[in-house]
């Protein structure tokens, strides 16, 4: 990876920061040039599993899991600190987008369990997740519910003292590497969103399998899963009966401006690298650089990366500070910092010519590795909904008293 450029940090002066934070950010960075630079992916889950506990030996996964009220869950602090896990995620995917992937599912593979477990749950699972020795997963998505989460099928039947579920779920990251899975079923047929509930179902569940593992473009682990008949006892279920929907919404409001967070990231080292070989490459007797239509590009570029991080870490300053939902802004971080990612990725893969789509070139990479952020965890389309909801919402006149 290039150096990093001047500006590169200036983000980090402004004020949505503690001095803690921008001290993270610096600690972190100097870590991932020490133990990031030689990530060996041919066995996928082995790198997963490896970075997983070298990022729990770093102690940076302790910010992905909640402290409680005497340290003894794991956590940094007493609850997830968003702007820290903006921080973090932009840090590892500047340097790497498969330590950005291991980090992030352990956030959101036992968010749930941060915002709704029991002491016992938490105790069982958090530590664990915090040292790197138990890797989570968030089972959400089924093949024929994707965006709308109330259109879930999979069901989760009352068996005396046991649930029973059956069904699928897919797009499941870390599916097949993972110790456990916080799974959403349904636990009312006639109920719509207000008949979901969330379990925890350990791996080695009988009657949960792997039935596919899904490969795609920048590879990571990925899976659908297949539940006959597995039984898990009712002290699995995560918070109260068929609050399962605002849980899963909760968790992904908290991680959500982390996708836009890894945008930012993986749209930082495009710039990086696209400014180190614009200024070397010759060119018509001078550099690439020296064009003007280069410069403008660079303008659009660094543009863009800002109003994304400003957007992105007002979201997080939100919901820190200000101890209020931020659903509205985390929609606008994660839309226009992906989108604006994907063209800053893009427009720097240009300048590169043909090496840039050269597998192994750093932009073929970034390449593939920003298109699914625009995708999961709510699609562009759907973080548009959700702005025009919100905004509709606030626009509309209160009842009168």
């Amino acid at each position: 990876m290039s150096a990093q450029h001047p500006h590169s940090s200036t983000w980090l002066e402004w004020p949505f920061f503690d001095d803690s934070h921008r001290q993270l950010a610096v600690e972190l960075d100097t870590w991932c040039q020490q133990h990031l630079q030689h990530i060996d992916e041919a066995n996928l889950h082995t790198a997963c599993r490896d970075l997983v506990f070298a990022l729990g030996q770093g102690g940076w996964l302790r910010y992905s899991v909640i402290a409680g009220d005497k340290g003894q869950f794991g956590g940094q602090a007493a609850e997830l600190d968003s702007r820290s896990l903006c921080i973090i995620r932009e840090t590892l995917a500047r340097h790497h987008a498969l330590a950005d992937f291991a980090f992030a599912m352990q956030g959101l593979g036992s968010g749930s369990i941060s915002l709704a477990g029991n002491d016992g749950q938490k105790a069982a699972y958090l530590p664990a997740v915090a040292k790197g020795a138990k890797i989570g997963a968030f089972a959400l998505s089924e093949p024929d519910a994707g965006s709308d989460v109330a259109a879930l099928s999979c069901k989760a039947e009352a068996d005396g003292d046991n649930y029973v579920l059956n069904g699928r779920k897919t797009w499941v990251s870390n599916g097949g590497l993972a110790d456990f899975y916080c799974v959403f079923a349904r636990t009312d047929a006639n109920a719509g969103s207000r008949g979901i509930s969330a379990f925890i179902v350990e791996a080695d569940t009988p009657g949960l399998k792997v039935e596919e593992t899904i490969n795609v473009m920048s590879p990571h682990p990925l899976a659908t899963l297949l539940f006959e008949n597995c039984r898990v006892p009712q002290s699995c279920m995560l918070g109260a009966p068929n609050q399962g929907f605002k849980l899963a919404m909760r968790s992904l409001d908290i991680f959500r401006s982390s996708v836009a967070a890894a945008a930012i990231g993986f749209a930082r080292q495009a710039l990086q690298e696209g400014l180190q070989h614009a200024t070397q490459r010759k060119m018509f007797g001078q550099t690439l650089a020296d064009f003007q239509l280069t410069q403008a590009a660079f303008g659009d570029m660094a543009t863009a990366i800002d109003q994304s991080a400003l957007l992105t870490y007002r979201a997080a300053w939100v919901r820190d500070v200000q101890k209020r939902p931020a659903t509205a802004e985390t929609a606008m971080a994660k839309m226009a910092a992906t989108e604006s990612a994907q063209q800053v990725i893009d427009r720097t893969l240009q300048m590169f010519g043909g090496k840039g789509v050269t597998v192994g070139n750093p932009l073929e990479r970034l390449y593939r590795d920003i298109r699914s952020l625009r995708i999961y965890e709510g699609a562009t389309e759907v973080q548009k909904l959700i702005i025009s909801r919100e905004l509709l919402k606030a626009f509309a006149p209160q009842p009168k008293a």
